[in-house]
């Protein structure tokens, strides 16, 4: 089974939101994370109730600046466990520059190696005329588009709070030089427990593209803190075989206290 911790690394990619169902809405105000903070993830392959660890996913902050402009440099790294290496090595390395100002993405880098098959990408977007500039060529893209990590942080700064149950929320993301038109379904709230405790959270469920690993359609769920921080703490998916569930496992320099947490493991 080729489960490997890059799949983690577009799971999140089907959070992000726009404002208003049916509106676009390129500029947002941070609200939820500063430059410093550190989200470890473990992956965990079942298969017959049996649970797994297949490997890590890290998202780290910082500051940094790009022709003149105020960038968070967002950095997310993936890699299995060494006894894991064994049926499937995975390193792989997501990079994006978003711009302070609006959380709209200036840059992206891909640079994956998945069980020997290597992928690397790099991304410019053109916020004056709208396009991405890739290693293959030149592409038109919406105003309102993001990158697999850029998404995530836009994400968790929108007000869930006009949001009614059912509501179909939808996005634009550019990846592998096309553009994809996709949703995600707000399903309210619920408590939710995880390896790190329980927690308050916000649920969704992303339709996603049919590939190799994901079936497609609304099959995969995704909690966030209800909170201040909109911090994603699980995710579960079936695959072609078993399922997925991905869990936060550590948390350092949030920007608010996580008063989503009700209990620690």
């Amino acid at each position: 089974m080729k489960l490997f911790v890059a799949s983690f690394l577009f799971l999140f990619v089907n959070l992000s939101l726009q404002d208003e169902p049916g509106e676009q809405s390129c500029g947002i105000r941070n609200r939820t994370f500063e430059a410093g903070e550190s989200i470890t993830y473990k992956v965990y392959y079942t298969l017959a109730k049996v649970y797994v660890g297949a490997g890590e996913a890290t998202f780290a902050t910082s500051l940094e600046n790009i022709n003149g402009r105020t960038v968070y440099h967002v950095v997310g790294e993936g890699k299995t466990y060494s006894f894991y290496d064994n049926f499937f090595k995975v390193r792989d390395k997501y990079e994006s520059y978003i711009d302070t100002a609006t959380m709209q993405p200036l840059k992206f880098i891909r640079n994956v190696d998945e069980g020997g098959y290597t992928i690397y990408e790099n991304i410019t977007f053109n916020k004056v005329v709208n396009t991405a500039i890739t290693t293959k060529g030149v592409y038109k893209v919406p105003a309102c588009v993001q990158d697999v990590i850029s998404s995530i942080y836009y994400a968790r700064n929108i007000d869930f709070g006009h949001l009614k149950p059912g509501d179909k929320i939808p996005f634009t993301l550019f990846l592998d030089n096309q553009l994809y038109d996709i949703y995600v379904r707000y399903l309210g709230k619920e408590v939710v427990k995880t390896k790190y405790g329980k927690f308050r959270a916000i649920k969704f469920k992303p339709l996603l593209i049919k590939g190799t690993i994901f079936e497609g359609g609304e099959k995969m769920t995704v909690w966030v803190t209800d909170d201040e921080n909109h911090v994603p703490i699980r995710v579960e998916s079936p695959i072609t075989v078993g399922s997925v569930i991905v869990d936060m496992i550590n948390f350092k320099n949030r920007r608010h206290p996580m008063t989503a947490l009700l209990d620690v493991n």
